[in-house]
């Protein structure tokens, strides 16, 4: 009768576990993609083509780029009067003034990069992590 007592225990604490961490995929938020999906306003009228993706908020942009890269912190980050910049691996987020907050732009980094790369220059790497070598002979070296 003990066996079949562990058993019981063991089933519902593996029943307990799958239904957490089902909660967790389904609503939680893993990617800066997601963060910024779950705590600003959609605006689709702002959006550029089918790329990027807009959200708005009442903050300023140093605000909004201080609370998503305290949740996700970015492979690189370029700031100028234009804005704030922020490259993950395949997404960027782009934040940007309005005469009352901001718009925050989501976009894959395919895309992101040819848009920006005259704002951003040599300031985001490209790839992963942070640094920007060449693959040739003798590269990295």
């Amino acid at each position: 009768m003990t066996y079949r007592r562990w058993f019981v225990v063991g089933v519902a604490f593996a029943v307990i576990g799958a239904v957490v961490a089902g909660f967790a995929i389904f609503y939680g938020n893993f990617s800066p993609r997601g963060y910024v999906q779950d705590h600003y306003a959609r605006a689709s009228g702002r959006d550029i083509g089918s790329n990027a993706i807009a959200y708005t908020s009442n903050k300023a942009p140093s605000q909004v780029s201080a609370d998503i890269t305290q949740a996700w912190q970015p492979a690189d980050q370029y700031v100028d009067g234009s804005g704030v910049y922020l490259r993950y691996d395949d997404d960027s987020v782009v934040i940007l003034p309005l005469a009352a907050g901001s718009v925050i732009l989501l976009e894959r980094m395919t895309t992101a990069y040819p848009r920006y790369h005259s704002r951003v220059g040599n300031h985001w790497g490209w790839g992963r992590g942070s640094t920007v070598r060449g693959g040739g002979p003798g590269a990295g070296k």
